[in-house]
């Protein structure tokens, strides 16, 4: 706090709140606010005008939870500039002890599980829907405190990048994304393959090889020493020598961690140094539209020797026969 000149931090229920308290928000029963002024531990508050009560009056400059609603920051009375709390929380969350990198590692273990499970399902004449609601039941029973996101997408689907699960009916011959993110003792991890019923699509498999292929160079890339951008620009150096490079998505990865997308950001710019510890998810994609798309998914963690991943499941494309 004293390094970026700031002289408070009010947090509402959120991953930094979780960070510095040890508690879940609302999970475990709590609604309040936390105020830190750096002379003393964190000190509850009922509401945002409570919370302003324990700011110092001679506060100039005071960080906000990133997640902070509008109508709370209106109700916030405090007589100073206010800045993001992440300026100060965003360095220290990077540096992940064993035991969050346990969780995480734990909750990859969990995602995994249900990839599995799924290979075993019946997939045709299913719609993405349902087979959405399986999958985020089979998590919940995998042992993950909370689903944050289970993404089915078919055919020409796979090629959107923000596909919500539809009333689609899933044939023979459709590529499938499926893609699973949980919570385990607060720390999030996502885990992404890519499935073909009956039989690929023409054409598919060496697009798929190419995402692939920049998976395992981004993996390679993590080391401790290199920048976000560095292991962005390895993933993307794939596929645009490849020639997709105009279909590629946005962004090969980012930071997982209490919150399921964090910083680092996998992109061109982000100067931050990997370290051990430093968890992301890397997930190179390509999206072609209206016929398909491929993304992998996987949590890596950094350690002293290179890249690590906490998820264990193959790569190579599940063609499922039923």
């Amino acid at each position: 706090m004293a390094e970026e000149g700031v002289d408070a931090l009010v947090l509402r229920p959120s991953p930094d709140f979780r960070y510095l308290s040890g508690l879940d928000g609302l999970d475990d029963g709590y609604d309040g606010y936390l105020v830190l002024t750096g002379e003393g531990p964190p000190t509850a508050a009922a509401g945002p005008r409570e919370a302003a009560a324990l700011v110092p009056g001679a506060a100039r400059r005071v960080g906000v939870d990133p997640e902070m609603r509008a109508r709370e920051l209106f109700s916030l009375p405090v007589d100073a500039e206010l800045v993001l709390a992440s300026s100060v929380l965003a360095p220290l969350r990077l540096r992940r002890e064993p035991a969050e990198v346990a969780a995480t590692g734990r909750a990859a273990a969990a995602a995994d599980a249900v990839l599995l499970a799924a290979r075993g399902l019946v997939w045709f004449g299913a719609t993405e829907r349902a087979m959405a609601r399986r999958l985020r039941a089979a998590l919940a029973e995998a042992g993950c405190e909370e689903t944050l996101s289970v993404l089915v997408a078919a055919g020409e689907h796979t090629a959107l990048p923000r596909h919500a699960a539809c009333d689609r009916v899933i044939n023979p011959g459709d590529a499938l994304l499926v893609s699973v993110c949980g919570r385990w003792d607060g720390h999030c991890a996502e885990v992404a393959r890519m499935f073909a019923v009956a039989e690929p699509p023409e054409d598919f498999e060496a697009m798929y090889s190419v995402v692939l292929a920049a998976q395992r160079a981004a993996l390679d890339a993590v080391r401790p020493g290199v920048t976000a951008a560095e292991v962005g620009r390895a993933a993307r150096e794939v596929i645009d020598g490849s020639g997709y490079g105009e279909y590629a998505g946005r962004r090969p990865g980012r930071g997982v961690g209490r919150s399921h997308e964090e910083g680092p950001w996998l992109v061109p710019g982000d100067g931050t140094v990997f370290e051990p510890g430093t968890t992301v998810c890397l997930e190179p994609a390509i999206y072609l539209p209206e016929l398909f798309g491929a993304r992998v998914a996987d949590v890596v963690v950094c350690a002293p020797e290179g890249g690590r991943r906490l998820s264990s499941l193959p790569w190579e494309l599940c063609v499922v026969d039923r």
